[in-house]
Order: structure tokens, then sequence, then C-alpha cells
């Protein structure tokens, strides 16, 4: 049976199977609870934390909590009461929380959805009574403003994009604490209709006992929300807003250099820039939203955190920058990498062969606009579009002179998504596109590079049971990639590929093609919900030709993957712990020849105690695989069984003084080993302060590290030496984290990262034979040696050479490395009005390097304080205008 055939087959019994287990959706016990809003009559309240107004007295209180912690089903220890008022314009919340012991009311002043550490209440709205997505507006003892977006029928799956204007204020008095919101309706969405009846939960949570009170509660280990929700009615006679509004900036930078280079002409000590723009903001009837913005202030101010990799693929990291992280639930697929956002506005991979290049650090994005929002027949849309300009790099050519050629052209980017909601049980089915124009010369360096145009999409489904207690996912999707056939080579040739392997008898390269297609599927099913017993099971494929990194990101093509999970768990406190779960697992990996690429058997088993303290520990071992992507494009390489242990402790994330660590040790057949070990401590020293400091080590022996691919080799590699080492590496880190919040729209962070990484390399040798799982290693005489004092140039210390050349001359193949590295961010946030904030950015990165692979201690962290280094400053400054 091929391959196809058997996921078709396999595919067919997961879903017969769902049908079986998926009774209809059973219906809520009982009926939901209701409460209901006052419209206003009078003046509005007026927001200072103090329920001294005319309008609360006619509100009905509600006062029903339930707990879901420490004793579900028990009565809250203090009272909380809570009312609801609204007028035209907004909704307006008053809460009293009554506590016996005030002094132990936890209220420290942290930064803006910054509060599980602080006693809050959280209140969460169905607006369009769908329920599976909700609002969530909440507000601390401090008076620290909490909000975030649920959009799915989950608790804890949270977007923290969502950043409405609204107000909130708290007092602290001898009763114990009040609160008033005032949440516009500008901010909501919810369908046109003349009376609203939302769904409603609230939340009140005291860190000091480890208490959570519910209005409704949520079952432990019981995977729900919104559909669970009571009913807030009452509201009546309110439109959705148009939602007009404008958000001008103006921005200015500054870069000074540690070092530069004194032959090299095209580096300044300083560079600058100012710039001015704006976003806006258009509420398309009741349910979609436009924005638009001209000249773009997309710089990102946080760093990413410093790494040395020696792997083949990329990093990616995730997205910092406002335009894109908002709403950017209704722009992603759940299931494939389709739309990776930092591609936009991303520096060119197009290379200038010079000695000196002076290469643009961005591409400059000249206008971006997007379109979201979900209709009242439950239709979510996201659609994307922008354009990125043109840009040259200078470089020194071999005369000297300076001169600029292309290496980004004009780029015009475009994402689509749509997801339709359907069923009792809230199943959706959705469809994802993105395209991508270059405008390319064709034949051009940038042409030879890069693709002129990639599409990708597909469909996704959920298909929810018994109220979401099991779930029928799958997805199906394709992509094409056009070109001229040098940058199509290249991407038949990059990592995800490697069509040039010469071991491959399929899908080979081709150097005439100028279009690269394939597809990707896959199918899983999940119980989600039961007392004790949790699944998984899932299949997927993904074509040798499949690939979405033009526009979003993929590790490898030519991977078919059949996995299965379970879990058994107790959620009822009993005796020593509050629950405990034990979850094993098993993943297989295998290309289209049926060759294992991957394979894991997993354990872990995770339990907290009656403290709240937290532990867990895991054990995994990976089977013996072959690896396509290890050579670089060489024939496969046989790896040996692996095997890892990690544990981990940490004390309940609500003290005041937070503590936890883990380590781990493993090592494989082949001779690698390694062990680790992090932890981290965060203090709230004082109301207004916060710090954490989080290090971490480890020491490892990797058997297998790719070094090069020289000429010269055995028949049996088509003449090529591929050659591996041992490296021995560690890598020490200490985070620090310190923030002194003046007030919770006045804030000043600091984040500063010394890291220091070493490695060595030693036992060199070469793949004998495709597959194999041992290596022809190299003995002195070999043709890899380690540099030698008396040795002449180019030869350094810690350099590894080649010396089986034609022409006698030693090549370098692999240098050690020790390397120190200091990032540290410097921000100053101050919300001057409403929606309106002010920036201060100081940005510093250090860094230096040494040819020795010594392994790093303590004492190594301090030594990327003295090494040269650059420093950023910026300030944005940005103005919210409601038009209407």
């Amino acid at each position: 049976m091929d391959r196809s055939a058997f996921l078709a087959r396999a595919a067919a019994c997961a879903f017969f199977a769902a049908l079986l287990a998926a009774a209809p959706a059973n219906a809520q016990d009982g009926a939901r609870k209701r409460h209901s809003a006052v419209r206003l009559t009078g003046a509005a309240p007026q927001i200072d934390g103090r329920l001294d107004d005319e309008a609360w007295a006619a509100a009905p209180v509600l006062s029903d909590f339930v707990q879901k912690d420490p004793v579900q089903g028990a009565p809250p220890t203090d009272r909380t009461e809570v009312r609801f008022v609204y007028d035209d314009e907004a909704l307006y919340v008053a809460a009293r929380m009554h506590a016996a012991d005030p002094a132990s009311i936890q209220a420290p002043v942290t930064r803006r959805d910054e509060g599980y550490q602080a006693e809050h209440l959280l209140i969460s709205l169905d607006t369009y009574q769908d329920r599976r997505t909700a609002y969530t507006f909440g507000v601390t003892a401090s008076g620290v403003r909490l909000d975030w977006y649920h959009a799915t029928d989950n608790e804890d799956s949270r977007d923290m994009s969502f950043n409405p204007v609204w107000r909130a204020e708290a007092r602290v008095d001898s009763a114990g604490w009040t609160a008033e919101m005032r949440i516009p309706f500008s901010q909501l969405r919810f369908n046109d209709l003349p009376a609203q009846v939302w769904g409603i939960n609230l939340d009140r949570w005291i860190p000091s006992r480890e208490e959570d009170d519910y209005w409704v509660v949520i079952p432990r280990g019981t995977q729900a929300w919104a559909s669970r929700f009571g009913d807030l009615e009452g509201i009546g006679g309110v439109r959705p807003a148009r939602r007009i509004e404008l958000m001008p900036y103006v921005a200015a930078e500054g870069t000074r250099f540690g070092t530069i280079d004194p032959d090299n002409p095209l580096v300044e000590q300083r560079s600058g820039a100012m710039r001015v723009g704006g976003d806006a903001r258009i509420g398309l009837g009741s349910s979609l939203t436009l924005e638009a913005t001209l000249n773009p202030d997309f710089g990102q101010v946080e760093a990413d955190p410093a790494e040395v990799n020696l792997s083949a693929f990329e990093t990616f990291f995730p997205e910092r920058r406002p335009f894109f992280t908002e709403g950017q639930r209704y722009l992603v697929s759940p299931n494939a990498g389709y739309f990776y956002s930092r591609r936009i506005g991303a520096a060119s991979r197009v290379r200038v062969n010079a000695d000196y290049v002076d290469y643009p650090r961005a591409s400059t994005i000249l206008g971006a606009a997007k379109l979201t929002g979900r209709t009242q027949r439950g239709l979510s849309v996201g659609a994307l579009a922008a354009v990125t300009d043109a840009a040259d790099a200078r470089y020194v050519d071999e005369d000297g002179e300076i001169r600029r050629t292309g290496v980004a052209p004009r780029t015009g980017w475009g994402v689509f998504r749509a997801v339709q909601e359907f069923g009792p049980a809230t199943s959706t089915a959705g469809v994802s596109l993105t395209a991508l124009r270059r405008d390319t010369e064709p034949g051009g360096l940038i042409a030879s590079f890069l693709p002129r145009s990639a599409v990708t999409g597909g469909a996704d489904w959920n298909l929810r049971f018994r109220g979401g207690d099991y779930e029928l996912r799958g997805f199906a999707g394709a992509s094409v990639v056009e070109g001229d056939t040098a940058a199509i080579r290249r991407v038949q040739t990059a990592p995800a590929h490697y069509f040039q392997r010469p071991d491959r008898d399929y899908a080979v390269l081709d150097p005439t093609r100028g279009t690269l297609a394939g597809y990707t599927a896959g199918i899983a099913i999940e119980r989600n919900n039961a007392r004790h017993w949790l699944w998984e099971a899932s299949a997927s494929t993904i074509s040798p030709g499949f690939d979405v990194n033009e526009s979003g990101r993929m590790f490898v093509a030519d991977y078919a993957t059949a996995d299965a999970q379970v879990t058994y768990r107790e959620t009822t406190p009993r005796g020593p712990y509050r629950r405990y779960s034990f979850t094993g697992r098993m993943e297989n990996g295998f290309d289209y020849q049926g060759i294992r690429r991957h394979g894991v058997v997993r354990g872990e088993a995770n339990v907290t105690w009656s403290n709240y303290w937290q532990s867990s520990i895991e054990g995994r071992t990976e089977l013996r695989r072959y690896d396509a992507s290890a050579t670089r494009g060489g024939p496969r390489l046989g790896l040996g069984r692996t095997w890892e242990i990690e544990a981990d402790l940490e004390n309940r994330g609500s003290s005041r003084f937070r503590w936890g660590g883990g380590m781990g040790i493993g090592g494989d057949e082949q001779g690698g080993r390694g062990w680790g070990i992090a932890g981290g401590i965060g203090a709230t020293p004082g109301p207004n302060w916060q710090v954490s400091l989080e290090p971490r080590y480890n020491r490892q022996r990797e058997a297998r590290q790719y070094v090069v691919n020289l000429s010269g080799g055995p028949a049996a590699t088509l003449g090529r030496r591929y050659v591996f080492s041992s490296i021995d590496r560690s890598t020490l880190a200490a985070p620090l984290r310190l923030a002194y919040t003046m007030s919770p729209d006045l804030s000043l962070e600091l984040y500063a990262e010394p890291f220091a990484a070493s490695g060595r390399y030693h036992r060199f040798g070469e793949v004998p034979r495709p597959r194999s799982f041992e290596l022809d290693l190299y003995g002195e005489d070999g043709p890899i040696r380690s540099c030698q004092p008396t040795d002449p140039a180019p030869c350094s210390p810690g350099s590894h050479l080649f010396t089986a050349t034609e022409d006698g001359e030693p090549s370098r193949v692999a240098r050690d490395f020790n390397v120190r590295s200091f990032r540290s961010n410097a921000v100053m946030r101050w919300e001057w009005r409403p929606g309106s904030t002010l920036y201060l950015v100081w940005q510093q990165d250090r860094s230096s390097s040494l040819e020795n692979g010594d392994f790093v201690g303590p004492g190594a962290l301090g030594d990327a304080f003295g090494a040269p280094g650059n420093n950023f400053l910026a300030m944005k400054v940005t103005y919210w205008l409601p038009v209407k």
C-alpha cells in the first residue's frame, strides 16, 4: 500500500471513530445564570474607584460567586458584589470586594496586563453570544488594567494583543477594595440588534489564599469558557459604533557604533533618522474594522535573545510589532505556517560578492492595511496587504570604487483568512491564502536569489462534538513558487528540501525548473474533556515540493507523521496533592520512501502539591533514524538512539517571592552527552518594584556536528567528503528584568541579558557511505589537523585546517569559538492620555569573540560589559484621536 492510500484510510478511520464516540451535544446542566444591567437615567458615574455615585443605587447586585479553588463548589471566603449600568456610550461596572483582613490584599503596581501577583477582578463578555469567543476586562486592587481576547472556547487561550482604550480605577479601604470600570461600546464588536443579550462570567482572584471565585465555575479539567457563560440582559437601544480613530506619530532614533573597521569606507560612526506617519482605524458596519497605516513605524525596540546557531535552519523569533500582533488571530492558520509576519520588512537574503558591503538592515514598508472582524452570522475575516520598497546595498569594487546594486525589489504582500462557525458546539471551517509578488528583472542579481512570486493556501476544519468534549480537526493546503531557474534552484537546494542529495531517487534537483509546487494535509482526533482519561491521535504529510518560506515558516518537507498521546489525570484534591497527570506520547516521522526521520517515545508526570508547589519529570528517548538534513545536501546520515531526563520544581506563582529550577541530563549511543541546569527567581520588593533573574547553564558534547563539504571523497559518496566532528559546547546566560511602575500608566523597565557560549571541535571524520551510523575518523596525519603555533598565516589558535588541497596551502574548515554578548533595553512607557503613548528607548548591544573553545564559567558573564558595542536611542510619541 502506498503512503497516500495509507493516509487516506487512516483519515477515514479517524473520522468514523469520531462519529461513533460523539453523541449529540449534551445540553448544559440546568438553566444558565442571568443578571441584568440598568440603563442610566441621570449622570454617568465618575470613574474614580469610589462607589458613591447615585447611578449605582438602582442597579441590582450580582454576588452569587462560587469557589473553583481551593475547594471547588464551596462558598467564597469573602463576599463580592458587582453592579452594571450603561448609557448610549459605554457599559459601567462597580464592584465591592470585601476582605476580612485588608492588610493581606496583594496590590503591586505593574504594567498593563501583568496582574497575576495582584488581587483582581475579571469580567468576560461574549458580546456576539456565539458561546465561543469573549473579551476580558479586569482591574487589580492597585488599579492596573487587564484586557485580552479569547478567540476559542478555552479559558487559557488568550490573545494579549487586544489593547482597547477604556478606563478603570481601584481603591483599597478598611473593608477590602473597590473598583469602577468604563468600557466604551466603541471598543467592542457586537450584533446590531434592538436588545442585546451577552454571555458573561466574572472571576475574583485572591493570591494570598490561592482562592479563585467565579460567577460560573468551569470545572477543573474541563476545556471550555464562553460556552458555559451566564447571560447579561437588559442592554437595549445601543448601536455598534462606527469607530473612526486616527493615531498620528512622530519618532526619532539614533545609533552610535562601538567599533568600525578603519579600512571600510562604508561604515559611519553614527546614524540617525526622524519619521512622521500615522495609523487609522475605521469601522465598517458593526463587524469589521479597516486599519491603514502611512509611513509606518515598524521598528522593533525589543532585542531578540542572543544565540549561537550551528544548524542549517533559521531561527524564528516572535513578532513584537504592534501592527502585526494586533488581530493576528484573524490571519494565522492553526495548522500550517502560511504566514510569518516577520518576513515583511525583513532584511534581504540577496548577497553581493565583495569584501566590503553595506546591506540595508531592513526593508522599508511603504504602507500596509488590514481588515479584521466577525460578522453576525459567525464568519471571521482577516485580510492584510503591505508593500515594501526596493533597496540597494553599497559595496566596494575591485578598483576601490563605492558602487550600488539592488538587493531587494519592491514587493507586494497579501494575506487572507476566513473562518465560519456552525453547529451547536461552534465547529469551524476555514480557508487561508497568502501571496507575494516581487518586481524583479529577469536574469538580474535579485532574480537569481529570490523567487518572483509565491502563493500558498488551504482549508482547515474543527468539528466539535458533545459540547466540545471531542474534536476532529483537519487541514489540506498547497503551495506554488515561481521565478527564474536560478532562484528556484536555490529553493530546491535549501535546507527544507535538499533535492541535490546524491542518495535521492525521487523529487531530484531539476536546474531547469521555473516553478515548484507541493501539498500538505493532516487529520487529528482528540478528547478534550474527561475526568481521568484524555487522548489524541494525528497524522500529517508534507510533500517534497511544498514550500511556504517566502511568506511563512517551515523547517522540512518530504515528511509524513503519525503521532499518538494518552493522559491520565486527577483534578480532585486529595492528601498531599491538588492534582496530577501522567502523559505518554509516541511520535513517528518518515520521508516519502518510508525511511524514518524522527521517532520519539516520551513520558511525563506533573504534580501540583497541596501547598501549590509544582513539580514535573520527563523522560524521552529518540529512536535510531536517518537525518536527511545533517550533511547539508549530502546523503542521509544515521543518528543513534538518544535519551534525556529532565526534572523541574517551582513554588506557587502568586507568591511575592517566586523561585523555580530544573535540571536535565542526556546522551546518545554515538558518544554524545550533556547536562543543563536552569533557574529563576522573581520578587516584588516594594509595591512599585518587580525584579526577576533567570540564569541557565548547559554543557554538552554533540557527536555529529557538520563541519564542511570537500572534494576528494570516495565513490560511495560520489567523490565528496562530508566532514563531521564532535563538538564540546557550553552556554551560560542570566536574563535580568527590573521594572519600576510609578503608576499603571507610567513605567520604566530594564531588560539585560549577559550571554556567553563556547565550542571546541575535535574527533574529525567523514561519512563513508549513505545512511552510515559511523564516521571514518581522521588520525594525526589525516587531512584535518589543528593549528600549531609555528604554522604560517592564515593559521590562528583554535583553527582546524584542511591540508590535502592541490596547492598544498592550508584552508580553514572550522574554528573554535568563545563568544560574549550583552544586550539590554531600557524602555519608558507613559500613556499621557487615554490611547496616547510616549516611548523612550535605550538599547545596547555589546559582543566579542575569541578563537578558543574553553568552557565558559560564571566570570564570563562580566567579560561582555567591557566589549565594544552599539548604542541605540529612540523616542516615539503617538496621539489617539477618536473622530467618531
